[in-house]
């Protein structure tokens, strides 16, 4: 079996593949309109097969921002529907993606991209989304993404009315990055994000609050003015919002409450206020967010704010 990166000859030939499942990910349309603005790139997009020219047996897709050579995420993977056996599959699966790593390590990727599945919101009832997660979590493991993340994803619109403002607290543009990274840095003591809390423990929280700063400021499509403080009436400060935008929605971002405030009902101040910012600069039509399956009380949050959970995001990660 061959495993390789696609070239313009293979486009016809491997489009076939990307059939629409609870866990594909992507669609046909999907990967050409991303192929166009540079998200998804044939370099990028990998193929396993008998031999040259033949009818590809695999396809791996991974997502890249458009000025980037390396691979952010792995998006799509999918196996020629003759391959029924689901340890075939597997096998098959796992080849591609143990050989397409290595080439990325040899490019200068540090940790094999984490691949992301996004599920129906009560995937694990369903036995048919079940089966199809089930091969490709497996091949993953087997190429050595092997720690299981589950995230809620939540979604507002327009013709859900947000919470008034309550008048607790004030929310004030800061333009000094010095000062979120205080706050990131002193939110990330009990925090119940597993991003952020595994970043702290492996760097350090200062480190780890640096890294969430700069990506939001430089990565994220967000405008830096967006960002705010939440101070109480006399000036202390509550937490923060990071409103964003990725490439196709805006987003929540990043929110947090420090410790000592906590418990309080701040959290839904932030979200709102978030949410307005959003509505008001980007004048979208929803806005995305996401949290982890176990962070109950910002699942909590969102329901209160008036967000509705439509789907679940699987993350399968090397660390």
């Amino acid at each position: 079996m061959l495993f390789r990166p696609t070239t313009a000859s293979d486009l016809d030939r491997f489009l076939p593949l990307i059939v629409a499942d609870e866990a594909g990910g992507i669609t046909a349309d999907t990967y050409t309109a991303r192929l166009s603005t540079g998200e998804y790139r044939l370099a990028r997009t990998w193929i396993a097969e008998d031999a040259p020219g033949a009818v590809p047996s695999a396809l791996a897709v991974w997502w890249g921002a458009p000025d980037a050579d390396l691979p952010g995420t792995l998006d799509g993977l999918f196996v020629h529907d003759s391959i029924r056996s689901a340890d075939e599959r597997t096998a098959l699966a796992s080849g591609l993606l143990t050989t397409a790593h290595a080439a990325f390590a040899e490019a200068g990727v540090d940790t094999a991209p984490d691949y992301h599945l996004t599920l129906p919101g009560d995937w694990r009832a369903r036995p048919d989304s079940v089966e199809t997660v089930a091969w490709r979590q497996e091949a993953a493991r087997l190429s050595g993404l092997v720690v299981t993340l589950e995230r809620l994803r939540y979604e507002w619109t327009p013709c859900t009315r947000l919470p008034e403002p309550t008048g607790r607290l004030a929310f004030v543009a800061e333009p000094d990055d010095e000062v979120f990274v205080d706050l990131l840095r002193r939110v990330l003591t009990r925090t119940l994000d597993t991003h952020s809390r595994k970043g702290a423990a492996s760097i350090g929280a200062d480190a780890q609050a640096r890294r969430d700063v700069t990506f939001y400021r430089d990565t994220m499509l967000g405008d830096r003015s967006w960002w705010r403080v939440a101070r109480t009436p006399d000036g202390r400060p509550v937490g923060f919002g990071l409103p964003s935008r990725n490439h196709a929605v805006p987003v929540v971002g990043y929110l947090g409450v420090l410790p000592q405030h906590r418990g309080r009902g701040y959290a839904d101040d932030i979200l709102a206020e978030i949410t307005r910012i959003l509505v008001t600069e980007t004048t979208a039509e929803k806005v995305r967010a996401e949290t982890d399956l176990t962070n109950t009380p910002m699942a909590a949050a969102f329901e209160r704010v008036g967000y509705r959970n439509d789907s679940r995001r699987l993350v399968l990660s090397a660390h």
